[in-house]
C-alpha cells in the first residue's frame, strides 16, 4: 500500500530557461524527477546534460510548440513546468532596462505554454523587482484566471542555508490546492558563512589555477589592484583606502555612493549576491577573505550552493571565464531550487483524496 501511494505522488519537470542547471539539479535533489530543461544559450547545454539526468533543447521559449513539451512529459504523473525566465531586464542593477527589451515579455510566453499544457504545478524565480511590473500581475492574474493558488513570496538565500545574500522573488502555483513555499525552519536550514563554504579550498595566487581543478582559478590583478586588496578589510570598502590607491571614480561625487565594489568577503558572514561578473575583484565585494585575489570559477560556483564538481565545460576545451561566470552568476542557488522541490512535494503530501481524484488522469 505504501509503495503505491509513493508511485501516486511521482512528479516530473521541465525547466525553461534551465541554464547550466542549477534549478533542476535542486529539483532533482528534492526528489523530482526532470525530464527536459530548455534555453536559447548554446553556453549551457553541456553543463546541463553532463550534471542532470535530463534532454536540453536548445530553442527559444517565444517559438516553443506545446507538443514539444507534452512529449517530454510521462503520460502518466503530476506535471511541474518551472519557468525562471532570465532576470536582468527587471533587476535594479540593469539601468537600461525597459519593454523594449525582448526579455521583458518571456514571462509572457511562459504563460501562454502554461495555459495550453495546464500542468497541475508552476514554479518560477526571479528578482524581486519584477513585482513591480505590470507583466508579473498579468502573469499571476492569467494563472488565478486558469484556476492555479498562487503564492508567492520574497526570500533571501542566506536564510535557506545558501552561504550568500540574495534576494529572490518565488512563484509557486497549483491546480490541485493551496500551496506555498516552506520556511527555513520547516526545511531544517542552517545559516552558512563563506568560510562554511569555501573554507577549506587549496591557496591560490592571482592568476594561478588549481592544478586539482581548473575551474579553481582565479583572475590576474593589475599592480594597482594588487596594492588595493592587499589594503581592503574582510567586510569593509574602499573607503578605508589611502587616497592615492582610491579610484579616480569614486573621488567624485557621484561615486561615492557605491562602496560595494574592490571589497573583501567576510569568512563568517554570507557572500554577497553572486552577479555574472564575481570573478573581477573590483566588480562588487568579491575579493577573498584572506588570500590576495578574487574568488575563483569554483568558490563562485559554491556559493552558489552548486556541488563542489559540478562540470561547467568539456576537459577538451579552454574554460572561458565570462562564459562560467555568466552561467554560474545567473543561475538559481541549487538549495533554493532544493527548497521549491521539497515545498511542491510536502504540497503533495498533503493532498486530500479528493483531490488526488480530480486529478486522477494525471496520476500513476
Amino acid at each position: 500500500m505504501k509503495g503505491k501511494t509513493h508511485k501516486r505522488r511521482k512528479v516530473f519537470a521541465v525547466d525553461l530557461f534551465c541554464g547550466a542547471g542549477g534549478l533542476t539539479k535542486g529539483l532533482s535533489q528534492a526528489g523530482i524527477e526532470v525530464k527536459l530543461g530548455v534555453d536559447i544559450d548554446p553556453a549551457c547545454e553541456y553543463a546541463y546534460i553532463a550534471n542532470n539526468s535530463a534532454l536540453f533543447l536548445r530553442k527559444p521559449v517565444e517559438v516553443l510548440e506545446v507538443w514539444e513539451l507534452e512529449a517530454a512529459f510521462p503520460k502518466n504523473g503530476i506535471r511541474l513546468l518551472a519557468g525562471c525566465a532570465p532576470c536582468q531586464t527587471f533587476s535594479k542593477y540593469y539601468q537600461k532596462a525597459n519593454s523594449d527589451d525582448g526579455r521583458w515579455w518571456l514571462l509572457q510566453h511562459f504563460l501562454r505554454l502554461i495555459l495550453q499544457i495546464q500542468p497541475e504545478l508552476v514554479t518560477m524565480e526571479n528578482v524581486p523587482g519584477i513585482t513591480e511590473q505590470n507583466v508579473f500581475q498579468s502573469f499571476v492574474d492569467g494563472l488565478k484566471c486558469a484556476q492555479y493558488e498562487v503564492d508567492y513570496r520574497i526570500v533571501n538565500c542566506a536564510d535557506y542555508g545558501i552561504p550568500q545574500q540574495r534576494n529572490r522573488l518565488v512563484l509557486l502555483a497549483s491546480r490541485l490546492g493551496p500551496i506555498r513555499l516552506l520556511t527555513p525552519k520547516e526545511l531544517g536550514a542552517r545559516p552558512r558563512s563563506v568560510r562554511d563554504a569555501i573554507g577549506r579550498l587549496p591557496s591560490i595566487g592571482a592568476g594561478e589555477v588549481c592544478k586539482n581543478d581548473r575551474m579553481h582559478q582565479s583572475s590576474m590583478l593589475s599592480p594597482i589592484n594588487l596594492r588595493r586588496i592587499r589594503a581592503s578589510k574582510p567586510g569593509r570598502t574602499w573607503r578605508d583606502w589611502e587616497s592615492d590607491l582610491v579610484a579616480n571614480c569614486h573621488k567624485k561625487s557621484t561615486g561615492k555612493s557605491y562602496p560595494s565594489v574592490y571589497g573583501r568577503m567576510s569568512w563568517d558572514e554570507p557572500a554577497p549576491t553572486m552577479t555574472t561578473q564575481f570573478y573581477g575583484f573590483g566588480n562588487g565585494r568579491f575579493g577573498h577573505p584572506e588570500q590576495d585575489r578574487a574568488i575563483s570559477l569554483r568558490e563562485g560556483a559554491i556559493l552558489q550552493s552548486f556541488p563542489n564538481h559540478y562540470i561547467f565545460a568539456p576537459k577538451s576545451k579552454p574554460l572561458l571565464r565570462k562564459t562560467i561566470g555568466r552561467l554560474i552568476g545567473n543561475a538559481v542557488p541549487v538549495k533554493l531550487g532544493k527548497a521549491i522541490g521539497k515545498s511542491i512535494l510536502h504540497h503533495i503530501m498533503d493532498l486530500g483524496p479528493s483531490a488526488q481524484r480530480e486529478q486522477g488522469k494525471h496520476w500513476l
